[in-house]
């Protein structure tokens, strides 16, 4: 028996593609909003710091 006749099996299984697709859309626009709204000074200075690495 193939895996998918498994899945088709189970009651209420289609809600779990959807849901799985909502939860990342969410966590896309969230941090797509983070950068485009986010300070550029902090941004600039966290891209320059394995550059700027002041240990010695």
């Amino acid at each position: 028996m193939k895996f998918i006749n498994y899945l088709e099996s189970i009651t209420g299984i289609g809600i779990y593609p959807l849901v799985s697709l909502f939860v990342f859309l969410g966590f896309f626009l969230l941090v797509t909003l983070y950068v485009i709204k986010g300070n550029k000074k902090y941004f600039d200075k966290l891209s320059q710091l394995p550059i700027n690495d002041q240990k010695q």
